[in-house]
């Protein structure tokens, strides 16, 4: 971010603001991947799944997101889904109405589809596409998002690939590295992301990370952005998987962030994850990076963190006094 847009974000944050949203634009998505907190029973609170919303579409999408923009007045959008390429028709007409208001805008999908070209040249816009590990266990999880059809649907393009680190890959030595050696290099890939699985509370599943595997990753990707630089994760960011917010309360991205579910009106609560998410085993790479500069000392004294507090209060209570 720009001093300028730092500016701006905390002048949001005082008047009990929310700089970021992220908006699920639709229901919809072609893949079934285990673990997808998306789709989880809990992720809307447990009344209703992200399936049963009636989403919206057409100019009723379009409207319906520009009316999100007025009234929130963000500066960062994340649009995510379902999988947003299923909207591609309208998003088509939309990322150049946010462009033009100059809101940076990431688009999350997997990359089922081709990403139109004509995308690449907007301004403040970058595609992110998940792949979850190498080709073997991504194809089998995330078909039909295979290997092939990413290679070909990224191509002309430049965005940031994002990796969930599971259990799974942790089983095999060297998985990351060969991940990072597979994607890094190509033209099309700007930089590389990696998270962490976060579970629900009490929930055990094969994706989760055990304490020693989770040290693993931290280890290996300390390494590995030494060789890897589009390995686009800082030392204070990697180190901050090791001991993540305690609560959604202590998160700078789940406090900075409002999200939104495909009818845009509910609310996802506690952050993204929705439900009851296990802050002691959280993995989002956006919660360890505010982390790490939250955890930057001012002067050497003075921790971002609680200036950040401060502003939230501050922020409530100005928000409390306008009802």
């Amino acid at each position: 971010m720009t001093t300028t847009e730092v500016i701006r974000a905390w002048k949001l944050i005082l008047q009990g603001r929310r700089p970021s949203l992220s908006i699920e634009i639709t229901r919809e998505c072609p893949l079934r991947c285990p673990g997808c907190y998306a789709y989880e029973d809990a992720h809307l609170g447990g009344a209703i799944t992200l399936r049963q919303l009636v989403d919206r579409k057409g100019s009723d999408l379009v409207d319906g997101v520009m009316g999100l923009m007025d009234l929130y007045e963000p500066l960062h959008l994340s649009i995510v889904g379902g999988d947003p390429m299923v909207r591609h028709k309208e998003l088509d007409i939309l990322l150049p109405k946010l462009a033009d208001r100059g809101i940076y805008v990431q688009v999350v999908t997997s990359a089922y589809r081709e990403l139109p070209k004509a995308w690449a040249s907007l301004r403040n816009f970058g595609f992110v596409v998940s792949i979850d590990g190498l080709q073997p266990e991504h194809d089998e999880r995330r078909k039909p998002a295979t290997y092939e059809r990413i290679l070909k649907n990224i191509e002309g393009q430049c965005v940031t690939v994002h990796c969930t680190v599971t259990g799974q890959m942790m089983k095999r030595p060297g998985y990351l590295e060969e991940f990072l050696a597979f994607w890094a290099p190509r033209d099309e890939i700007r930089k590389v992301w990696m998270s962490l699985f976060t579970p629900q509370r009490g929930h055990h599943s094969p994706e989760c990370l055990s304490n020693v595997e989770r040290n693993s990753v931290v280890g290996s990707l300390l390494e590995l952005r030494k060789r890897y630089p589009k390995l686009d994760m800082a030392e204070g960011l990697i180190n901050a998987f090791l001991a993540p917010p305690s609560s959604p309360a202590d998160c700078i991205f789940a406090r900075t962030t409002h999200t939104l579910s495909a009818d845009f009106k509910t609310k996802i609560t506690p952050c993204q994850f929705g439900g009851d998410p296990d802050c002691s085993q959280c993995g989002c790479i956006a919660s360890m990076g505010l982390a790490a500069i939250g955890n930057h000392k001012l002067g050497g004294f003075i921790p971002v963190g609680s200036i950040f507090r401060a502003s939230f209060r501050i922020g409530e209570r100005i928000s409390a006094m306008h009802g």
